[in-house]
């Protein structure tokens, strides 16, 4: 589903997504922190950003364009998943959850 162009109220929505899907990705440590230049992983952080953006697709449920709620799904399903392997990764062979943390050097 490609468009090229999009109104206003779309444009902002899709910033207001893409807000919280950077911030779920940098609490998944998919990508690097800009204020700390740092690679943290917080799983209960990413699993409140993605339940605010269950929220914002609840809330907003027959209220969407085609193509708003396709990237609003396809968004939340992306994390989902990310979440679910940081989960299996996050645990050590005896259950422990495993602190994961990695500087990135200048």
């Amino acid at each position: 589903m490609n468009k090229e162009i999009l109104s206003e109220k779309e444009q902002l929505f899709l910033y207001l997504v893409g807000t919280f899907h950077s911030s779920a990705r940098i609490a998944l440590g998919k990508n690097e922190n800009p204020m700390t230049k740092s690679i943290n992983i917080n799983v209960e952080q990413a699993s409140f950003y993605i339940n605010v953006l269950d929220l914002i697709q609840e809330k907003t449920k027959e209220n969407l364009t085609d193509y708003e709620e396709q990237m609003l799904i396809n968004t939340i399903s992306e994390l989902k998943l990310n979440l679910i392997d940081e989960k299996k990764k996050n645990k050590s062979p005896n259950g422990q959850k495993q602190n994961k943390e990695s500087k990135k050097e200048d």
